[in-house]
């Protein structure tokens, strides 16, 4: 462990890995909170940071998908593609991680999530029910296709990944938010160990950190998967407006501050 990070340092970590695997775990955005956490630690460089991220998220995101696939049964004729593609594209993300600087990325994601928060306010009953817009060969193409886009941010970036997922489950293949937060932590577990599988031999992730924030990751998420079950599609789609709000006004300012301040 880096010889600066003290007690309150490992304090802070432990409260956005909580937060962050609950978020996630409900619908996905967890990335909000606990990379910001891990670039405030000192000596961590960004790159560390992300690599870092990987390790605490994939904690989280497979204890909720284990969850999920327990008590809901997400569709794995959705899930097996996506998450397949979204590894293999995540592999790549990550590889030029270290090349592509976020701010190019920001302005872009912020038009994405405007959208996607216009869209799902304007379209209440959107989610509530499962209703396939496709079968067969062209919805696994669809999901193919979600899976190397969604995959790709992941491994270059990273934050509101979860929330991507599902929007796209939702928007596109017509899925109720429920089961599509099941699915998507299957795809969000193959886009996280895409990432770490790029990350790990190239000696970017600081271990100590990364199961620290892991542990606490994994128990919100375990909390996380078991409430939104419990209450349904209903309160993943609120969960779901607010996280995208989060990561509209927090794209917002950094957006300004490149182009304005």
């Amino acid at each position: 462990m880096p010889p600066e990070i003290d007690a309150l340092a490992i304090l802070l970590l432990v409260i956005a890995g909580l937060t962050a695997g609950w978020v996630d775990a409900v619908v996905g955005g967890g990335g909000l909170v606990q990379l910001p956490a891990l670039l405030l630690m000192p000596g961590v460089s960004p790159l560390q940071a992300l690599a870092t991220n990987k390790v605490g998220s994939i904690m989280g995101t497979s204890t909720s998908a284990i969850t999920y696939y327990r008590l809901v049964g997400p569709d794995l004729r959705t899930a097996a593609p996506m998450a397949a593609a979204a590894f293999v594209a995540a592999i790549g993300g990550a590889a030029v991680a270290s090349r592509i600087p976020a701010e190019a990325f920001t302005p872009i994601i912020l038009l994405a999530c405007l959208a996607v928060a216009t869209w799902t306010l304007a379209r209440p009953k959107v989610g509530r029910t499962t209703e396939l817009r496709w079968e067969g060969h062209r919805h696994v193409g669809a999901a193919l296709g979600l899976g190397l886009v969604i995959g790709a941010y992941d491994g270059v970036l990273g934050p509101g990944t979860g929330s991507f997922l599902v929007i796209a489950l939702v928007g596109v293949l017509g899925y109720a938010f429920l089961p599509a937060s099941a699915i998507a932590k299957i795809v969000n577990f193959a886009t996280n160990l895409g990432a770490l599988v790029f990350f790990v031999p190239h000696g970017a992730v600081i271990w100590s950190l990364g199961l620290i924030v892991g542990a606490a990751n994994l128990v919100g998420a375990y909390a996380g998967a078991r409430m939104a079950v419990a209450r349904g599609s209903g309160f993943v789609r609120v969960i779901f407006v607010v996280v995208v709000g989060a990561l509209v006004v927090r794209l917002g300012w950094q957006t300004a501050q490149q182009y304005w301040f």
